[in-house]
């Protein structure tokens, strides 16, 4: 069985159930935050609440990766989102919904990491960016279809009622992976040893050259699904039916853009996919505050998106790239890291900037920082298509899956 097979069901299918589910709370979550508050500051903390709590659960990601292997580590993850979205509908107070988008955040940080080794061990570097690529094409798959559901079903039965077909669907995908994941071996003292003090003093330099291009380019993913609602809402009077349509349609463009990114990353470079990604991302997003109604805001949207879709799977696999094998885990608990930061942060910054200056001020200074992301990988990241080889990734947790995305075998000690 080749990789491509082997990922169906652990990783892709589980994928997108929970992107799906994610997709939902789109357009619905900052409307569902209005109804307990009423600044554009506090609906960001609402947001952001997500963000922090991956940030706070990385680092540890990667110590429960290290000790207990990628299976158990996935599973936990998934529980810990099923518990946090089936008590936001009974939700009754700002504290409470911070406190569990906290909670979702530290569990989809857990589920992230683990994820991420899995694949990092299962695929070569030569073709990694289409066995990831793939995996960023299922998540958009999903965010396409999400986005209209959730805004249909809240139109229908309330706000509420996503967050229970969330934690539906998450167990759903928590019962897949359980029973279709890769049994693991035991790893070794050595390799159950925390490294993180290691891993900073080693690969500061790529953490803070590398890993910040990151920050900023989560930063505008995540600000698009604060910037699109609140813009569409309030400054053009769109309804939640608009609004998730808008947002379904752009990811439609953005998904059919997955495994280009991929032919493109493996074949030309990881920069091909990189630059432009993040610099057409900034374009549409800068093209937001002149629009005013619904086929102006869909078509800036749908820029946004394809922009997003050229760089599928881009962050995960120049994290891949970079692990050192020594310490992979650590090191992607890292990656994600600064990366969560920017997606933690994107939604502060447009509800603390909308609220002194205005929504437009925000959405200029979330492009911006698009294009700053685009800029540090076009002049300060090296390509790492280069110093790949035929050779699988490493396996922080245990040896690879499985054979290479299209059959080559892995060797036993990676």
């Amino acid at each position: 069985m080749n990789t491509r097979r082997a990922l169906i069901f652990p990783v892709y299918i589980p994928t997108l159930i929970m992107s799906f589910s994610q997709g939902m709370l789109i357009p619905t979550l900052p409307l569902f935050a209005k109804e307990f508050v009423t600044s554009y500051g506090m609906i960001g903390l609402v947001l952001a609440a997500e963000g922090i709590g991956r940030i706070l659960g990385d680092i540890p990601a990667g110590l429960l990766l290290r000790k207990f292997g990628r299976n158990l580590s996935m599973i936990l993850g998934i529980l810990i989102v099923v518990t946090s979205v089936a008590l936001m509908f009974t939700a009754s107070t700002t504290t409470q919904i911070v406190f569990l988008r906290l909670l979702s955040g530290i569990g989809n940080a857990t589920w992230n990491v683990s994820r991420h080794a899995y694949l990092a061990g299962a695929t070569a570097p030569h073709e990694r960016g289409r066995a990831i690529a793939i995996f960023g094409g299922v998540n958009r798959i999903g965010s396409f279809a999400g986005p209209a559901v959730g805004g249909l079903v809240a139109a229908s039965f309330g706000l509420r009622i996503p967050f229970v077909i969330y934690a539906v669907l998450a167990a759903a995908a928590c019962i897949v992976a359980a029973f279709s994941l890769e049994k693991e071996t035991e790893t070794t003292s050595a390799q159950r040893r925390f490294r993180i003090i290691e891993t900073v003093r080693q690969h500061w330099r790529t953490l803070l050259s590398a890993g910040g291009g990151q920050l900023c380019a989560q930063a505008i993913r995540a600000g698009r699904s604060v910037i699109i609602p609140l813009y569409g809402a309030d400054i053009i009077g769109l309804d939640v039916r608009e609004v998730g349509l808008i947002l379904s349609i752009s990811s439609f463009v953005d998904m059919s853009m997955f495994y280009p990114a991929g032919i493109i990353m493996d074949r030309k470079g990881r920069k091909f996919a990189m630059v432009p990604c993040f610099l057409i991302q900034a374009i549409g997003m800068a093209v937001i505050p002149s629009t005013s109604g619904f086929w102006g805001l869909l078509g800036a949207t749908a820029i946004v998106g394809f922009g997003n879709g050229i760089g599928s799977g881009t962050m995960m696999t120049l994290g891949a790239d970079l692990a050192p094998k020594e310490s992979a885990g650590e090191f992607l608990g890292l990656w994600r890291l600064v990366g969560d930061g920017g997606h933690m942060g994107s939604p502060l910054i447009v509800g603390a900037i909308s609220d002194i200056a205005g929504m437009t001020p925000a959405i200029y200074v979330v492009a911006l920082l698009g294009l700053t992301s685009s800029a540090i990988f076009a002049m300060l990241v090296p390509e790492t298509l280069k110093r790949s080889t035929d050779t699988p990734g490493p396996d922080p947790a245990g040896p690879p899956v499985t054979s290479g995305l299209l059959g080559s075998s892995s060797p036993p000690d990676r």
